[in-house]
């Protein structure tokens, strides 16, 4: 069993950075192989260029893939679970994780299969987790509908079809980490053994 975790945070002073070190450590401990992608770390281009948009947005499949999108598309093929870790930021998550997806999700690739038969598609993987953290309780996300807007987004567009398990866990009230460190660790505690189940 292979897992990515795609992770998006600038700063290893974070608390995502932290349940980052946790999944690794919960990850060696039910010896499952992973290997992260750090966006900042890899400094990821999230802009489309001009070519790409002709590509993406008039669906010209003609047009080649920019390798470093080659890339990433390797590292999924490679995996059986796929993780995304981030902090959300206004209701979403940072625009280098939104801007992996415009550009990773190449038309062709992740989408719009008809007449690309010469493009290699994405395969639908066993496991999708999202792990988002957040200032605000999890009850005030889902009060507000913030909860039900991210999980609509990232599980039923981003995540879509392209898994056939999939799973958003917000992990809320970071403005009290004392608080709630204990049940996030729980949490992440978790994930090992989870990976395993689906991706049996």
């Amino acid at each position: 069993m292979k897992v990515r975790i795609i992770y998006c945070h600038p700063s290893k002073e974070s608390y995502t950075y932290e349940i980052l070190k946790q999944l690794k450590s919960n990850l060696k401990k039910e010896k499952l192989e992973y290997e992260i992608s750090d966006l900042y770390a890899m400094d990821f281009k999230t802009d489309m260029t001009e070519e790409e948009y002709k590509r993406e947005g008039l669906a010209n499949t003609n047009l080649p893939i920019p390798n470093d999108v080659k890339d990433e598309h390797r590292k999924i093929e490679k995996a059986d679970c796929l993780i995304f870790l981030y902090p959300v930021w206004w209701s979403d998550c940072p625009s280098k994780l939104k801007g992996w997806f415009d550009r990773v999700y190449s038309v062709g690739y992740a989408y719009g299969h008809k007449d690309s038969n010469q493009i290699n598609k994405m395969k639908i993987l066993k496991y999708g987790l999202v792990i988002c953290t957040a200032g605000h309780p999890n009850k005030f996300l889902q009060e507000i509908g913030i909860a039900e807007s991210m999980r609509n987004v990232m599980i039923d567009d981003r995540l879509g079809q392209r898994f056939e398990n999939k799973e958003m866990v917000i992990l809320g009230g970071t403005l009290d980490k004392e608080k709630v460190r204990p049940v996030h660790s729980e949490i992440i505690n978790s994930i090992g053994e989870k990976i395993k189940e689906y991706c049996a």
